[in-house]
């Protein structure tokens, strides 16, 4: 792409900017470090927009340097983040397992396609206030898997650990908000017990 054909970088912030800080929120939890993250991604942007090619559009770019940006972020910190033990508690005092691992109260079953969920902004809603209620490992691991797709081996190569690890904060990231959900979206007249 042409360098003139590229918008004008003072107008990336407003054009932009609350799109970016929505994605670096949900992933990070954190509104200042969201914010540090989006003005990193857009002084990267800038000092390198002789490298935009016009491959894609201007927002696509700016989310891919963010995205890296985050994963770079997440990377840092796993390296220096202590074992937080709190994540080994999955529910405090509602073990959804028995003493022989089936469940204690089997898992509701959703009387809505989730597809149709997907498009209702309420749902999103509460589905972002789930997610921020998870451990931050949790979090993290499942945000990089659902919402930006890594593998396996690159969110425990990302976090710092094994691939046991990984899948154990995989599943207890979801059936925290499994829980979450069915308390917060699925009840009443939408589930249904089995």
């Amino acid at each position: 792409m042409d360098r003139h054909q590229l918008p004008d970088p003072e107008t990336w912030v407003d054009e932009h900017g609350d799109a970016l800080f929505r994605y670096a929120l949900l992933r990070l939890k954190d509104p200042v470090l969201a914010e540090d993250m989006v003005q990193e991604t857009l002084l990267a942007a800038f000092r390198g927009r002789e490298t935009f090619k016009g491959h894609s559009t201007l927002r696509t770019w700016l989310f891919g340097i963010l995205k890296h940006k985050i994963v770079d972020h997440i990377r840092k910190a796993s390296r220096e983040l202590s074992v937080d033990h709190t994540e080994s508690k999955v529910f405090h005092g509602n073990e959804p397992f028995d003493e022989r691992g089936g469940w204690r109260q089997g898992p509701a079953k959703w009387a809505t396609d989730p597809g149709l969920l997907f498009r209702q902004r309420e749902f999103w809603g509460v589905l972002q206030e789930c997610l921020t209620e998870l451990p931050l490992r949790q979090h993290q691991a499942f945000t990089l898997r659902e919402l930006d797709g890594l593998s396996i081996a690159e969110i425990c190569k990302i976090l710092g650990v094994s691939t046991t690890n990984g899948g154990v904060l995989l599943h207890r990231a979801r059936l925290r908000l499994r829980e979450c959900l069915e308390g917060n979206w699925f009840s009443g007249e939408h589930v249904k017990r089995e």
